[in-house]
């Protein structure tokens, strides 16, 4: 869901690939090649926000630029970055080929530099195992590079569907308790039409033994 702001709306790539659960509001720029997943919010209230290209917001992170009369704090993320699901930055500034874990949070006024990450996990194996990335220099920048490609040709043929509708199942009756009317009715047109036929049997067998007495 995209939203302007007053006068201020997002320009968002056309290469971009953003999730439609996504919202971004405001003074929000993003990038050529970036991948924004679902859930994501990217808001600017007051100061812009901006994103570099290649760069990977995951779900249900919460980017946000914030300001006022007298203070702003926007907020840069720069290209190729990686931003983990359910992380909180507002305010900061990121540098190119950054890593932030998952869950986590930087403030007004926190600074990344370029190839930094904040997650104490992220050694070359790491990249090297989760992003298939060789065991070299710019390890973050790669992996959010080839990252957000995969995501862009994994999610380009999206479709939304129609809501999933749960079929209500028919209620159990108890031991001993009477059959619903329109089974009720059924079996008795069964009955009735038993009842004539045994009727109509009896009138001829009474027929039969009257023709055979003298």
């Amino acid at each position: 869901m995209i939203f302007s702001s007053g006068t201020k709306k997002p320009k968002i790539h056309s290469s971009a690939y953003v999730a439609p659960t996504a919202v971004i509001s405001g003074d929000v720029e993003i990038g050529s090649g970036c991948a924004i997943l679902h859930g994501a919010v990217i808001t600017a209230e007051g100061a812009p926000l901006r994103i570099g290209s290649d760069t990977v917001v995951m779900e249900n992170a919460v980017l946000k630029a914030s300001g006022g009369s007298a203070t702003t704090f926007p907020l840069e993320i720069g290209e190729r970055c990686i931003v983990g699901p359910g992380a909180y930055v507002v305010g900061a500034t990121v540098g190119e080929g950054c890593f932030i874990a998952g869950g986590s949070r930087l403030g007004n006024g926190a600074t990344m530099a370029d190839g930094a990450s904040n997650a104490p996990y992220t050694d070359p194996s790491f990249f090297a195992e989760i992003f298939n990335v060789d065991d070299e220099t710019d390890l973050a920048g790669r992996a959010a590079e080839a990252y957000a490609k995969f995501l862009r040709k994994t999610h380009a043929q999206d479709a939304r569907l129609d809501e999933h509708k749960n079929v209500k199942p028919a209620p159990r009756r108890s031991v001993g308790e009477e059959p619903p009317p329109t089974q009720a009715a059924d079996v008795g047109g069964v009955v009735d039409a038993m009842m004539l036929e045994l009727q109509e049997m009896e009138h001829r067998r009474q027929d039969s033994i009257k023709k055979q007495r003298p």
